[in-house]
């Protein structure tokens, strides 16, 4: 079972995080979209937040549909959070109104230098045991200029506690791979990336723009990879604005 919030009334927008952080990071979101007349249903992905890890394999797209029970859902994702949101997409379509993609990761995607240098690094530092370092490693790729020191120490803590829950775990269980057609994906959608961000996301926003229908395209020049938390009241007025439409 995964964790979850809700909070408010009317249409329900789901949240899904990005893997730097968990179902925390859509806080300053909440109130807003509630106020905006949205029930909003937020969740941690296995591993992360208040989500152990499974001891069986999983299917992390299926146990977040599962949370919306019959209901249809505009879903906002984050980075790994968005990869999962165009699987739910692509599989249950009829049950995604509307899709906002915040610096999206995609299945199959092939990273940049940059982003397997990273990665790389994060690795040695987690085998030599240096998980604040790892930690830090993350926030300093991952947060762009205009992200404040209480912005940075949120996204620290909810990536140091990822860690730590994941690392406790010896035998990790392999999450089920389903092959998603991208092609069967009919909400609207809002593909944004960050002039500060790894080069991959800006790629993966414009190659999704091809192959989504009613895909709209937006570049944040200010923002790094969390642009919702570096910048929260212009990603409100920007997602708001998307869902009004819809």
């Amino acid at each position: 079972m995964i964790a979850f919030d809700a909070a408010g009334s009317g249409p329900t927008v789901l949240l899904l995080h990005s893997t730097v952080c968990d179902r925390r990071m859509w806080d300053p979101q909440v109130p807003a979209l509630v106020a905006a007349g949205y029930r909003t249903l937020r969740c941690d992905l296995p591993g992360y937040g208040e989500t152990p890890v499974p001891d069986r394999p999983y299917d992390r797209a299926r146990d977040v549909v599962d949370l919306l029970g019959t209901e249809t859902a505009a879903i906002v994702g984050a980075s790994g959070g968005g990869r999962v949101a165009l699987e739910i997409a692509a599989r249950w379509p009829d049950r995604v109104s509307a899709l906002a993609l915040l610096c999206t990761a995609l299945a199959g995607h092939p990273p940049s230098a940059a982003l397997e240098a990273f990665g790389e690094r994060e690795d040695a530092l987690l085998e030599a045991g240096d998980v604040a370092g790892a930690t830090e490693l993350n926030v300093d790729t991952w947060l762009g200029p205009d992200a404040d020191e209480a912005t940075r120490e949120k996204v620290r803590r909810m990536q140091r506690h990822a860690f730590e829950v994941q690392l406790a775990v010896t035998d990790e269980p392999e999450p089920i791979r389903v092959e998603a057609d991208l092609s069967a994906i009919t909400a609207p959608s809002l593909l944004v990336s960050g002039g500060h961000d790894l080069p991959d996301f800006g790629r993966i926003a414009d190659q999704l723009a091809t192959r989504l229908p009613g895909a709209r395209r937006l570049d944040l020049p200010w923002a790094g990879h969390l642009p919702s938390l570096e910048r929260p009241d212009e990603v409100n007025e920007l997602l708001i604005r998307f869902l009004k439409a819809g």
